[in-house]
């Protein structure tokens, strides 16, 4: 068994990743010879991640707020807490917060060989984010 007490400061999500403010607590960092990784991100209204992918898929799960999210060429759908949302491995997506509410999830992934949990693709446009999601 092992403790790790809580010693990282809550940190902010980059411009390059997100729109709005995000901040990010980290829950687990991949040591070998896992590979997993999670985090607890907190959203505030209308911030959202950028379009990404995840090379092998990433899980998030909702335990406040109401959020958004949709992958490429899909509706945008509304999420919940409770709401477990699976993106499939290279699945391009984004998710974040509804634009009048905050939203926190638990982001669950996995590095790969060189440690990367993530590539990151370009912003989420107002247009695109401001689309009607799905009912």
């Amino acid at each position: 068994m092992q403790i790790t007490r809580n010693s990282l400061e809550t940190a902010t999500g980059p411009s390059d990743w997100f729109t709005g403010t995000v901040y990010i607590d980290t829950i687990a960092t991949a040591s070998s010879p896992s590979r997993v990784q999670a985090a607890s991100v907190h959203f505030t209204p209308g911030a959202r991640t950028a379009w990404h992918t995840h090379p092998f898929g990433q899980t998030i799960f909702v335990t406040e707020g109401v959020g958004r999210c949709q992958r490429r060429g899909g509706q945008i759908e509304v999420i919940r807490p409770g709401d477990r949302v699976y993106f499939e491995p290279g699945e391009d997506h984004w998710h974040g917060a509804a634009p009048e509410r905050f939203m926190t999830h638990i982001a669950m992934q996995e590095v790969d060989e060189a440690g990367s949990p993530v590539t990151w693709g370009e912003q989420v446009s107002d247009e695109e984010y401001e689309t009607a999601p799905a009912s």
